[in-house]
């Protein structure tokens, strides 16, 4: 009989690391979050903050954050679920979407700063490279873009989400490579390209399609730019007011949704020490009576 060797020993177990929760949950890299975190020993306690975007179904999340020994800083926050308040109604998680939402971030953290005078940023967005220029008081404020698990592919969504936050007037080192309309052939930017899918060109030119060749799919796929009288034709100058209304107004607008007056229980409500002191005195007394009522009722049928 052969003898198989064992290759993983007790010494091995014994000396085996577990990884991270968020490394084992697959949530986070960790080799890239270093990188992103580690600031140089000779800035001491100067914040290092990053760009982070991340897409859900719904939704699009921009944030500036910074890391602490306590946990990550979130300094300022934007989402796609406020654009409604600008008039971007439908179409939530595109390319143009998180375009909006970069651009609203980027205004809003430089108008904490008391910034935004100072760095307007590229006002009309031609989809050109854009990078700015350092002011007369003040040095730009600078990000390091966090894509986390996204695949940097390009014309992806969160470049969209990068170039608004760069032409709101945010320092973020890039390159042109990954926006939407960059030929891998020509090795440039094709700026009518990135421009197009800025303003939602792009949906525009599907919407077209369907129309012309599947109107019953058009009907379906976009009932809700139907509904709110929205077409191929309107869609740029949709946009264009809605980067225009973020530049004017980019500050949090508190929700006017009230609390709910009752709260749903699913579980019973913790008692304190005094609630379950006198709940036991009052069970003891039930009992008590109870048993004293018994020994009543054997003495009558005794007589």
């Amino acid at each position: 009989m052969a003898f198989v060797k064992a290759q993983k020993t007790r010494a091995y177990f014994k000396r085996y690391q577990v990884k991270f929760k968020r490394r084992r949950d697959g949530k986070t890299d960790y080799r890239a979050r270093n990188r992103l975190i580690n600031q140089d020993k000779n800035k001491y306690n100067t914040p290092k903050y990053r760009f982070v975007v991340r897409f859900t179904n719904k939704d699009v999340i921009a944030q500036i954050i910074s890391a602490s020994i306590a946990g990550d800083l979130v300094l300022c926050s934007a989402y796609a679920h406020e654009l409604p308040r600008y008039g971007l109604e439908v179409g939530l998680t595109n390319y143009a979407a998180a375009y909006c939402t970069g651009l609203l971030l980027a205004r809003r953290v430089l108008q904490k700063l008391e910034m935004d005078q100072e760095y307007e940023g590229n006002v009309e967005a031609s989809g050109e490279d854009y990078s700015v220029e350092p002011g007369e008081t003040r040095r730009p404020f600078r990000a390091l873009l966090d894509v986390g698990l996204i695949r940097t592919t390009t014309g992806n969504r969160v470049f969209g989400a990068l170039k608004g936050a760069l032409d709101g007037g945010l320092d973020i080192p890039h390159s042109e490579k990954r926006f939407a309309g960059f030929a891998k052939d020509d090795k440039q930017l094709d700026a009518d390209v990135h421009r197009k899918y800025i303003f939602g060109g792009h949906v525009a030119g599907y919407m077209r399609t369907l129309m012309e060749d599947e109107p019953e799919k058009y009907q379906t796929h976009f009932s809700e730019y139907i509904k709110r009288g929205i077409d191929p034709d309107n869609m740029e100058a949709l946009y264009k007011k809605v980067h225009a209304a973020i530049r004017a107004d980019p500050s949090i607008k508190k929700s006017e949704k009230q609390p709910p007056k009752t709260h749903k229980r699913y579980n019973k409500k913790k008692l304190t020490y005094e609630e379950r002191k006198n709940e036991l005195i009052l069970r003891l007394n039930n009992l008590n009576n109870a048993a004293g009522a018994d020994d009543d009722d054997e003495d009558e049928d005794d007589e």
